[in-house]
């Protein structure tokens, strides 16, 4: 079943159970405690996801911009924050190897590509981890990430849609 259309849906990718796989839904939780755009600019919706692509792919329909948030593994230093727009570059599917999903962000991604069905609007942000072993909580550099992401993330939000 489709969503109702929101104009701007980010989305938290992760599972908090495997160390720095949480850093999306630390994101989103960094979110909450935040002034969101309220009157004057489009609603936000904050949304978490464990990152499996079918139902990544279901989780942005009927949004106008999205934003992706979760942990990579690009072989630079934990705590670097990447920022990619699927709409300029393929997503590189090696930065996100670690996944427990055979189809992932990336491969979700390309798929939506192909079939014409990527949001209008979608960028992804990744931040580099340390540590995707099983426990709780941030490795320290992701967690002093989080809120750098949360600030770009306001950032963008400030920026006119793409295309209005």
């Amino acid at each position: 079943m489709a969503h109702t259309s929101t104009p701007v849906r980010i989305i938290g990718l992760g599972n908090r159970y495997r160390r720095d796989d949480g850093a999306g839904l630390a994101v989103l939780q960094e979110l909450a405690g935040r002034d969101l755009p309220g009157q004057d600019l489009p609603s936000v919706e904050l949304r978490a996801e464990s990152g499996e692509g079918a139902a990544l792919m279901e989780a942005w329909q009927g949004a106008q911009r999205v934003i992706l948030v979760d942990a990579v593994q690009a072989g630079g230093v934990p705590g670097t924050i990447y920022r990619l727009d699927p709409w300029e570059q393929p997503i590189p599917t090696e930065f996100f190897h670690y996944s427990t999903h055979a189809f992932s962000l990336a491969e979700a991604v390309e798929l939506a590509r192909v079939l014409g069905q990527l949001p209008p609007a979608l960028v992804i942000y990744g931040i580099q981890g340390a540590d995707f072993g099983a426990g709780e909580g941030l490795s320290p550099p992701v967690a002093a990430a989080v809120p750098a992401v949360a600030d770009r993330i306001l950032q963008e939000l400030a920026q006119p849609m793409p295309g209005g």
